[in-house]
């Protein structure tokens, strides 16, 4: 008798993020953030307002290759926007997605506020 594996479909309700899509976004954009090197890379963005990725591979202590992938992960998660001039690929931040996903963090935190009782939080401190 063949076994089969459990779905991995999860079933969601609706939340104030906007239900199943909201929870899929939040959770490609809180993966793409889940890097130490990808963090680094949005904190120099928004400090610079722009970069090349040569100059971002500069900054951090890792290859030209691993840099390009994770600025890869960012640009897929729409954190980021880069332009193509020639060799050079220059990023920026794309404030209203990074503002979109404080929102959903923020409604996050929100409806955890509301479940549970201040002194719970206490003993999690």
């Amino acid at each position: 008798m063949k076994q089969t594996a459990p779905s991995a479909e999860v079933s969601h309700g609706e939340n104030a993020a906007g239900g199943v899509a909201g929870d899929c976004d939040m959770a490609v954009v809180l993966r793409a953030l889940g890097h130490p090197a990808r963090l680094e890379i949005i904190r120099a963005l928004a400090s610079k307002g722009r970069c090349f990725c040569g100059e971002i591979v500069e900054m951090l202590p890792l290859v030209q290759s691993t840099v390009s992938q994770h600025l890869k992960v960012l640009k897929d998660a729409g954190l980021i926007v880069g332009t193509i001039d020639g060799p050079r690929s220059c990023y920026c931040l794309n404030t209203q997605k990074l503002k979109h996903a404080s929102s959903l963090i923020a409604d996050l935190t929100a409806s955890g506020e509301a479940v549970a009782p201040k002194e719970d939080n206490k003993e999690l401190a």
